[in-house]
């Protein structure tokens, strides 16, 4: 049995539902938003260029949920109404990054109050027990006269911060053309 050539009038209804999809797709690529899960490549740096981290080097995007405060402030309202493939960059006072530093939270404590099996060094990192038994990372900053200072801001507190963004995915979808019947 011989197969049977398309009508013309199949044909052009196919051709203008390709065309349309083709011409439209672009209308619906999501733009993140607030509760949308997303995916970032990202490249922090100070101000005078010293990268303190990136997502690159890692060769895998950094996903969150924007608006649950997952990643600090200022990088939230910088993804919000990107699209897929989008890139920009986003510079982020102390206030929307890890807040000013702070000197109530660098504190000496006598050497003594260290775990016996820890020499304490400068640049070492720390935990500290609260009361209530939560855990606050510390540093050590200095070691003089059985007295240890520590201090527990967060190493880029204070600190303006630079952030090259690309969004990758929004929920999990790669912005993508979505097919559309008429």
């Amino acid at each position: 049995m011989e197969a049977e050539a398309p009508n013309n009038d199949c044909l052009r209804f196919v051709y203008s539902v390709f065309y349309y999809c083709l011409n439209n797709a672009n209308t619906n690529v999501a733009t993140a938003q607030q509760g949308d899960a997303v995916k970032v490549h990202y490249t922090g740096k100070l101000k005078d260029g010293t990268v303190f981290d990136s997502s690159r080097e890692r060769e895998e995007a950094l996903g969150f949920t924007v608006g649950e405060g997952q990643v600090i402030e200022g990088f939230e309202e910088a993804v919000v109404g990107m699209e897929p493939g989008d890139e920009k960059t986003a510079e982020i006072p102390p206030a929307k990054g890890y807040g000013p530093r702070r000197e109530d939270l660098v504190v000496e404590v006598e050497q003594g109050q260290i775990s016996e099996d820890v020499e304490p060094q400068v640049g070492q990192q720390l935990q500290l027990r609260l009361e209530d038994g939560r855990q606050v990372p510390v540093v050590v900053t200095n070691v003089e006269n059985g007295q240890v200072t520590i201090d527990a801001n967060h190493p880029l507190a204070g600190k303006n911060l630079v952030f090259e963004i690309e969004l990758v995915e929004v929920d999990g979808e790669e912005g993508g053309s979505k097919i559309i019947t008429p």
